[in-house]
């Protein structure tokens, strides 16, 4: 298993995408910002798997969230991809995505070698950030 990073467009391309080669571990990489920066305009989602979980952003994700969103200018929806599901946060509203799941989301998890498990709620979860 190994994480993975997806650049979304819109319809769901993939823009471009690295791995890895740790499952918890997506280190820095100058190549990544430079695709960022490089497609600023035409990313529409940010994703990464985490393949042995949680479903949930780690402290270096909202770090990262943070910087873009203040370096970019704007904002984006980010993802991430576990075994257990899909959570996105945009505009502050945190969402685990139920139901069908976009085309880009089984590509993900195939390039992580990842299991798919069932969701552990049933119910979709939003929160909204505190300031």
């Amino acid at each position: 298993m190994r994480e993975v990073f997806f650049l979304i467009g819109q319809d769901g391309d993939v823009l471009w995408s690295d791995a890895s080669d740790s499952p918890v571990l997506l280190p820095d990489s100058r190549a990544r910002w430079e695709a960022i920066w490089s497609r600023r305009e035409s990313i529409v989602e940010i994703a990464h798997s985490h393949p042995v979980g949680p479903l949930a952003f780690s402290h270096t994700d909202e770090t990262t969230m943070k910087a873009l969103r203040s370096g970019l200018g704007r904002d984006y929806v980010f993802t991430v991809v576990a075994p257990n599901g899909v959570i996105r946060v945009f505009d502050g509203v945190t969402e685990i995505v139920y139901g069908p799941e976009p085309e880009w989301v089984s590509h993900l998890r195939t390039a992580s070698r990842m299991t798919t498990l069932r969701p552990t709620n049933s119910r979709p979860t939003r929160t909204r950030a505190a300031d």
